[in-house]
């Protein structure tokens, strides 16, 4: 039997695992404990709550009673009053509780790029899981780099059994198609509108043209992206797999994005626009081939299934876009 804790249980990897799991008929021998601060869900069947901080300590151990399978899902993005909180506080919590448990099995970290420096860095070669950490500025990054060394040592210092999935950014839904957006609905960063000004980015919007983000050489920019349900995917393998112990794991799509190739696909399929847009950032290649070797798993999305399956995706009025988080 496992009793799987789950954190960041509402964020979009917890509550897509959540689900998985729920729906699987193979499930049955797998129950759900939910760690909800700001958002809540609602207990059912198999799945139980529990309410509280991940920085309170108290709450952690009430949430660990009789757990096998801890998978961390929460974070904080460029929150400074609260990210030392949740990924050094409450991860020293949940840890320590794991060390203590006698019922305890396998610790997961959804750990991120963010901790490789992702694009603000220039990688002469793809990033493997032996590169060192490079934090760019900012809180986010760094506290993606504690997490994985604190989860390291405890491997070191307790023989914890566990791993770590790096992903670099997520996207489900229509997400990468609001990534390209000129208007004040962007996902995530750039922010298009700032590096054109208002005038441009209005004009950009309406034409819906799509931007070309260009290296400070004139090259355009290699990212890295994940599809939630194949980093999901990714999950489900390394529970209990005797190869991830211990390791870590860069979980993305076979190839970066390369925004020309966005841009052309989307001016070959839809007919949009595009301009390049000089920035300051840096083409990436995430190595996804330790994952598909010991974890046998494979992504399922390429860079023209990320693409239709966004412009295709019509959202119901009881699921609006929002941003949960700054960045």
């Amino acid at each position: 039997m496992k009793n799987i804790l789950v954190t960041g249980a509402t964020g979009k990897v917890g509550s897509q695992f959540i689900r998985r799991i729920l729906d699987s008929p193979d499930g049955d021998d797998v129950k759900i404990r939910a760690l909800c601060h700001n958002r809540r869900l609602d207990p059912e069947g198999r799945l139980e709550v529990v309410s509280g901080s991940i920085a309170d300590r108290l709450v952690v151990r009430e949430a660990m009673l009789g757990i096998t399978h801890v998978v961390h899902c929460a974070t904080c993005k460029e929150t400074e009053d609260e990210v030392i909180d949740v990924a050094v506080k409450g991860l020293f919590w949940l840890l320590e509780e794991c060390r203590h448990s006698t019922s305890f099995r396998q610790f997961i970290l959804i750990g991120g790029d963010a901790a490789l420096g992702h694009f603000f860095y220039p990688h002469a070669l793809p990033v493997t899981e032996q590169q060192k950490h490079s934090a760019y500025p900012g809180c986010y990054a760094l506290s993606k780099v504690l997490e994985e060394v604190m989860l390291e040592q405890y491997f070191v210092q307790y023989d914890l059994a566990g791993c770590c999935l790096r992903a670099p950014w997520i996207m489900e839904k229509d997400d990468f198609k609001y990534s390209l957006s000129f208007g004040e609905d962007v996902f995530g960063g750039p922010r298009w509108r700032d590096l054109v000004g208002p005038d441009k980015a209005g004009e950009y919007q309406r034409t819906q043209t799509v931007p070309v983000m260009m290296d400070p050489d004139g090259e355009p920019v290699k990212r890295n992206f994940v599809h939630v349900s194949d980093l999901v995917e990714s999950m489900l393998l390394a529970l209990d797999h005797p190869k991830a112990r211990q390791q870590t794991f860069n979980i993305c799509m076979d190839e970066p994005v390369d925004y020309r190739q966005v841009a052309d696909y989307l001016g070959r399929t839809r007919g949009l626009p595009s301009v390049e847009i000089k920035t300051p950032y840096q083409s990436t290649w995430l190595d996804n081939a330790k994952a598909k070797f010991l974890l046998g798993w494979r992504p399922r999305f390429d860079l023209h299934r990320l693409i239709d399956e966004a412009w295709a995706f019509e959202r119901s009025e009881s699921d609006p876009r929002k941003v949960w988080y700054p960045g």
